[in-house]
């Protein structure tokens, strides 16, 4: 006859001790060993194999050691634990250790029934982190059992390894180049979102009609969206099609009130008050219309928003945040070459006559044509002579329109730089300025023109001819010479290959170069990044914009320079949040700005654009886009520019008016950014208190162990197997070559040697973090645990029990290290979810077991501090005193059950608290004591001799 077996009771099987899980049933168990995680889960069938009941026995003299490796064995136990107790659920199955700060957007979802949350964190900061662990709690808690990702194509490989390497979800790619792969090994009408539950998926590739319905008919429960600025209608702006299906995407998505929302943006409202409400009203349709002048909309708003600046966390509560402490900023200019100047003339007179043609040889929209051409060839010319020549010679893509509006659509896509995020990686292409059509007779005259043009900048390339080049170098040398790695961005495919090609020779034998564009998939520009940064040396990266958005390069470099002048100075500024972000380990990084003083097209962007976004950035301490109609005045300059050589005699009537809409420009867009900086003020996150962080997060920390915990167990349990410890600036360097075999044998394979050991991120590869999800912290902390409970595994340095002496106590003292399992009854939306977890605390009490005084837990502490110094005790003495105790224990039963259900007392309030004001999912908690609890380690102190 089958037995019964609770969750959370001890059995015996396979010649170990485990622990029964919820799912089981009496034909079939499902057994997680003592102290082990999810991966070590087996089914156990009690018909087939043998299973009893079982209790963990106390540990015996044989284990007696040294009494000061009591933390050893704790802090061996809390990393092996992946279930936590406490109120979050998953930080113990975490491979990355969220910062205090972190915590406040998650505290804030577990608030919401439903979770709706716009996630608005300056650049840098670790919004994906955010967003990660809200999601991996709703994974781990049952709220979700489905995850879609929405983002750009050129940020999905990221994420996928995002969610795979810090949050365990090992998440599918659909893109136009996956799905036909994902969809072989579909069934009948089966989709892919009901197959693979945790997806990535490109926001462009999904909007359209026909693949939005299958999406939102197969939908997660729950869903990312990246850059959601970029998705929203705000009734203006380039790329005004694709943002109307994106928009209707996430409104279709958010008409389901169970699905789970996380938004995450650093520009959540930039001055543009119809594009924050549409996104706000995504959230909450009452958020679209909400007064959130008055205190009632700004509560209400506070529940689904978090918007924090750097200077609001670089020191949150009492942990400090590595951000960059300053970011250098330098102009440099260059002249053209005589040759290049006399070129420059060349071409801006053929953009000219083009410009000014009158010769009725069509209708408007060819002339509006022409002067999407001759702005193009003006763009190119400024950034490199082989993006000129590649313009001279390629077809203009508004050739074919057929009305203004679509020249106007084609043109802006391919010259502007207001396109949205999603069409970055197409845009880096060099655009085309022959608009003729050889198929309706094109002008071989005209065409022959281009040619000589073209060919007359190909004779322009390298650093002689080339000014800017030049300057490019010398300014590269300086910050190698500085310490710093570089990324040189470029607007353009061609003159990003063109500058490595030049760099390659021209920065030393120690100096690596390579270029990555738009021109490599994804997946490659990642691998071709750390192909450079595996080289020894310093390095230097060309990049066009397909790298200046979601793409982490703090790790490797700490400098920025803006080969070409982005027309947009947002671009400018997520070029520059590579480098200068959360993890960067320089305490200044540079940026320098290319820009040519004779060039009159990098004078107008320079001087309308770049510096204005620079002067209100420092001035406001906000970065705010430039305003819509940005393009229409940059339009009407680069018009004046071409205008201006005709001799015409109003000229001075048309720079006044291009002077004025330059200066309404300039008003528009510091009453934007006066707007956002008040905004930031007025809606600063008041929904949760940092004394509440403060509490939720020590009580976690608590549980699974400090940073200080971690780094204190690796140094001494290495030392004690024989391992050679050496402290270095930032953290320790070991050599593992003396280890035992079996620690050796579990180290992560490939890591350097010596074992270079860091206090905090970043962690180039090979390397070890000092944490406790580090997998070189984990074997070390698997090894010490199993050693403890088998005394016949070799390299044993935390052993269950100890005696000494101390001239720290008064009397006879008793340390418990006591491992608690409870029951778990967690509520979701899709019903009661059981579990079972673990926690582990020390105990202490004086006097015998049969009359023992408890100690409070300051006490507790005091004694875990303590190091023998009272002397030896004699081997034989050692062992009667400790038998003794030994003997006692069954005094201890009622205490420790009383104990274990006050802890569960503590956990049920901890989860309660958490959800505060979610209301359905706070019924049903329930936390039951698991009996009884597990005496792991037993040490004896003795009072110094008399």
């Amino acid at each position: 006859m089958s037995t019964t077996y609770s969750p959370g009771s001890l059995v015996r099987a396979r010649g170990r001790e485990w622990v029964v899980l919820p799912d089981s049933d009496p034909e079939l168990l499902v057994l997680r060993p003592l102290g082990g995680g999810d991966d070590d889960t087996a089914a156990v069938l009690p018909a087939l194999e043998s299973v009893e009941p079982a209790s963990f026995s106390p540990p015996t003299a044989d284990d007696l050691g040294d009494a000061a490796s009591a933390r050893l064995l704790r802090t061996a136990l809390r990393i092996g634990f992946r279930s936590s107790a406490g109120p979050f659920r998953s930080l113990a199955s975490l491979a990355v250790e969220p910062r205090t700060y972190q915590f406040v957007p998650l505290m804030l979802a577990l608030r919401q029934e439903t979770v709706r949350l716009l996630v608005a964190d300056d650049v840098g900061i670790g919004k994906t982190i955010e967003a990660g662990l809200i999601a991996a709690e709703l994974l781990a808690q049952g709220e979700a059992k489905r995850l879609a990702v929405l983002c750009s194509p050129a940020l999905a490989e990221q994420w996928q390894r995002e969610l795979r390497e810090k949050f365990g979800i090992d998440a599918e790619l659909v893109l136009p180049s996956t799905t036909r792969r994902l969809a072989r090994d579909l069934l009948l009408n089966e989709s892919l979102f009901d197959k693979y539950p945790y997806v990535v998926v490109s926001t462009d590739f999904i909007k359209s009609p026909n693949r939005r319905h299958e999406f939102l008919n197969h939908c997660p429960e729950l869903v990312i969206v990246d850059e959601a600025h970029s998705a929203v209608a705000d009734g203006a702006g380039g790329g005004a099609k694709a943002r109307t299906q994106r928009f209707d995407l996430l409104t279709d998505l958010a008409q389901d009130a169970a699905r789970h929302l996380i938004l995450v943006t650093a520009t959540p409202h930039s001055g543009k008050d119809e594009g924050f409400r549409n996104l706000l009203g995504l959230l909450d349709p009452a958020l679209a219309t909400a007064n959130l002048e008055d205190r009632k909309g700004r509560e209400q708003l506070a529940k689904h928003f978090v918007q924090r600046r750097r200077a609001d966390i670089r020191k949150y509560l009492d942990e400090e945040t590595a951000f960059p402490k300053d970011r250098e900023s330098k102009e440099a200019a260059y002249a053209l070459t005589p040759e290049y100047a006399a070129f420059f003339d060349r071409v801006l007179d053929y953009a000219r006559e083009q410009v000014a043609s009158t010769d009725g040889t069509g209708p408007a929209v060819r002339q509006r044509v022409r002067w999407w051409s001759a702005l193009a060839l003006l763009r190119t010319l400024a950034s490199s002579p082989r993006a000129a020549a590649a313009t001279l010679r390629t077809r203009a893509s508004a050739a074919g329109a057929t009305d203004i509006a679509e020249a106007d659509a084609l043109g802006r896509a391919t010259v502007m730089d207001t396109a949205d995020d999603e069409t970055i990686d197409a845009l880096d292409a060099t655009p085309g300025a022959d608009f003729e059509d050889e198929s309706e007779g094109a002008d071989r005259k005209h065409r022959r023109h281009l040619l000589d043009l073209a060919r007359a900048a190909d004779a322009l390339t390298g650093r002689k001819a080339d000014a800017k080049l030049a300057v490019l170098i010398k300014e590269l040398k300086g910050l190698l010479a500085d310490g710093y790695d570089p990324i040189v961005f470029c607007r353009f495919i061609h003159t990003a290959e063109y500058v490595a090609e030049h760099l390659a020779g021209a920065l030393g034998k120690d100096v690596t170069v390579a270029a990555v564009t738009g021109s490599l998939p994804p997946d490659l520009r990642v691998a071709r990044i750390e192909e450079l940064t595996a080289n020894e040396g310093r390095h230097v990266l060309v990049a066009t914009d397909c790298l200046s958005e979601g793409v982490n390069l703090q790790d490797a470099f700490q400098a920025v320079v803006h080969y070409d002048l982005a027309w947009n100075p947002t671009r400018h500024e997520q070029r520059e949040g590579r480098v200068d972000r959360f993890g960067q380990t320089r305490d200044i990084v540079r940026a320098v700005t290319l820009y040519g003083r004779d060039n009159q097209i990098d004078g107008i962007v320079l001087e309308v654009l770049l510096r204005k976004h620079r002067a209100i950035r420092k001035a406001t301490g906000v970065t705010v886009p430039v305003p819509d109609d940005s393009d229409s005045v940059v339009e009407a300059l680069m018009e004046g520019l071409l205008l201006r050589g005709r001799g015409d005699e109003a000229q001075l009537t048309l720079d006044l008016r291009l002077a004025q809409k330059q200066d309404d420009l300039h008003v528009a867009w510091e009453s934007a950014a006066e707007r956002e900086k008040q905004s930031r003020t007025k809606y600063a996150h008041e929904g949760i208190r940092p004394d509440e962080v403060a509490r939720e997060v020590a009580a976690s920390r608590a549980a699974l162990g400090t940073h200080n915990d971690v780094a204190t167990f690796v140094v001494d349990s290495l030392k004690g197997l024989g391992a050679s410890v050496s402290a270095t600036s930032d953290g320790y360097q070991v050599v593992t070559t003396t280890l035992p075999i079996g620690v050796r044998d579990a180290l992560p394979p490939g890591h350097t040697e010596p074992l270079p050991l860091h206090t905090d991120v970043p962690v180039p590869r090979g390397h070890a973090l000092l944490a406790r999800t580090d997998p070189a912290v984990e074997a070390l902390a698997r090894h010490v645990l199993d050693a403890a409970l088998d005394p016949l595994l070799e390299g044993r340095v935390a052993p269950r029990a100890g005696v000494a002496r101390t001239s720290g106590i008064s009397q006879r003292t008793t340390l418990l290290l006591v491992r608690f399992r409870f029951h778990l009854d967690v509520p979701s939306r899709t019903g009661i979810r059981q579990t079972v977890t673990e926690d582990a605390r020390f105990l202490a009490f004086s006097g015998a077991p049969s009359d023992p005084t408890w100690l409070e837990q300051t006490e507790v502490d005091e004694l875990l501090g303590l190091k023998p110094d009272g002397g030896n005790v004699a081997p034989d003495q050692a062992v009667l005193v400790y038998e003794r105790i030994v003997a006692g224990l069954s005094d201890l039963d009622g205490h420790l059950a009383d104990e274990a259900d006050r802890l569960a007392d503590e956990l049920l309030v901890a989860h309660r608290r958490v959800r505060s004001e979610a209301g359905a999912t706070r019924r049903g908690l329930a936390v039951t004591a698991q009996k009884p609890a597990d005496i792991l380690g037993l040490y004896l102190w003795l009072p110094e001799t008399p």
